[in-house]
């Protein structure tokens, strides 16, 4: 195994500012992410994991004004039903802004968005500036890696680095609920 170049913050945002894809801890496992902003990066993403563009991405964020650009005006009891669960580890589908690219949100009609309380994700948002894509460090068939050796031995070299800290402690990934029906589509 290849020792990785283990990053700080402000290495991983300038990583992500190159268009590279970085790993990082979230709430439970190491999760992979660039810009989504950056189509070139997204699709080296995509590649990378094996993933189908139609299956789309989280994207996460230390505030809601960073997720605004990739959500349609949404109703304030619908947005206050999210920003009760916020900054815990719930992800919600809210209607996508009209210019949202398929690259970010696949086939649907909503775009998968989380403010993480999270502190080495929050703080790579607030450094960032902007959301993020949250993918978990793993290729499509394979178990999300739960340390920074299992992302090495995933990925290698073809990441930009890997942000030092710590998992939350959740034994699983975020819940996933739809904003307008409310349903839980995946439990935390």
């Amino acid at each position: 195994m290849a020792t990785h170049t283990l990053l700080d913050t402000a290495g991983a945002v300038e990583q992500i500012r190159a268009g590279q894809i970085i790993a990082y801890p979230t709430e439970a496992v190491f999760g992979l992410g660039c810009d989504p902003g950056n189509e070139s990066a997204v699709r080296k993403l995509l590649s990378l994991k094996g993933r189908r563009e139609a299956t789309g991405f989280v994207l996460i964020a230390s505030e809601f004004s960073q997720l605004q650009p990739w959500v349609a005006d949404t109703e304030a009891l619908l947005l206050e039903r999210a920003m009760q669960t916020w900054p815990w580890p719930v992800t919600w589908l809210f209607p996508r802004a009209r210019d949202v690219p398929d690259f970010i949100a696949g086939e649907h009609d909503t775009v998968a968005v989380r403010i993480t309380a999270h502190g080495p994700s929050r703080a790579l948002c607030e450094a960032f500036g902007a959301a993020l894509i949250s993918s978990s460090a793993n290729h499509a068939s394979a178990r999300p890696a739960r340390s920074a050796g299992e992302v090495e031995d995933y990925f290698g070299h073809y990441l930009g680095g890997i942000l030092a800290g710590p998992l939350g402690g959740a034994e699983r990934p975020s819940e996933i609920r739809d904003l307008v029906s409310g349903e839980v589509l995946r439990k935390g």
